[in-house]
């Protein structure tokens, strides 16, 4: 089914990477399908190993960075990822290579170079929409295997009420998801407020019925959203996450997590996949709905009767 939706996104300063799947190095039990695209067959590189948490970000700047990985030295990988050359070093031995240079050779094999786009002429505002473009274009890769989506989307339709979680630069992610999902599902329950008023309206919706939590998270991770997963779990809630990559901090505490890059060319990091992303979700929700259609036609009917819009 299709529906109208509008934009929203909020962000604090900070860095995204885009990523195929969540996989077991990033401790969580769930994701999205792994694209064939450089970013993927990175993500595939990882899946399987148990990373330190320097290591995780060393994995996360490799995907960000895809394209340019296997010309990287050890040295340049390092400062991409803001750790030391001796972390890189074993960083590759903990994926199973004989060093750093083991592991680029298989990289440049696996993974040869593809032809960029040349934006040599670009100024910084369009080199910010190029790059959302390219995170578009990887979550539609992603989006091939359509079977991570369509099991949060069940998830979500069955939660009776369901919260809805954003903190912070998420915040307008999980307002514009929830405001659009109260459309289509009896009962949404917008959290966006961290701490104990949190855990409060937590307890109040298991209490109600609740099943799964959906959270919004993204750059700069904030630790009351780890925390209030965390919390969740503990209440006995499947937690869904959105997320700006399968390395992010809430990965460990979620049930279900769904990558989606966001831009940071810009002082402030933009937002368009995670959003199209939540769009997506509701559409896989609606699935899960048998009445929405009725939903969305009653809601269309009141509308007009009240001359709510101007079109």
């Amino acid at each position: 089914m299709s529906m109208s939706t509008g934009t929203g996104t909020g962000t604090d300063t900070g860095t995204g990477v885009s990523a195929g799947t969540e996989g077991r190095a990033s401790g969580g039990s769930g994701g999205a399908g792994v694209g064939n695209g450089p970013a993927g067959r990175l993500q595939s590189l990882f899946e399987g190993h148990r990373l330190t948490p320097t290591q995780r970000r060393i994995a996360h700047s490799m995907v960000r960075r895809a394209a340019d990985v296997p010309f990287l030295s050890s040295v340049e990988l390092a400062e991409l990822a803001g750790v030391s050359q001796p972390s890189v070093t074993r960083f590759a031995v903990a994926l199973g290579f004989d060093g750093y240079p083991a592991l680029r050779k298989h990289l440049r094999e696996v993974a040869p170079a593809e032809p960029a786009a040349d934006t040599g002429s670009y100024n910084e505002y369009q080199q910010a929409v190029e790059a959302e473009i390219e995170n578009l274009r990887h979550l539609a890769s992603v989006l091939a295997d359509p079977r991570p989506v369509e099991r949060a989307g069940r998830l979500l339709a069955a939660s009776r009420p369901l919260p809805v979680l954003g903190l912070r630069a998420a915040a307008a992610q999980a307002y514009g998801f929830a405001y659009f999902a109260a459309k289509v599902h009896p009962d949404v329950r917008l959290l966006d407020e961290g701490g104990t008023m949190a855990h409060d309206r937590l307890d109040a919706a298991v209490r109600a019925g609740a099943s799964t939590l959906l959270c919004f998270a993204l750059p700069r991770h904030p630790r009351e959203v780890v925390d209030t997963l965390a919390y969740a779990k503990q209440a006995g809630l499947t937690v869904v996450t959105v997320a700006d990559s399968a390395f992010a901090p809430v990965a460990k505490v979620s049930d279900l997590l769904l990558p989606a890059a966001v831009g940071t060319g810009l002082a402030f990091d933009t937002a368009c996949a995670p959003m199209l992303l939540g769009r997506v979700l509701l559409e896989a929700m609606c699935d899960g709905l048998p009445d929405a259609q009725a939903r969305l036609e009653e809601f269309d009917a009141r509308a007009a009767a009240r001359g709510l819009f101007v079109e």
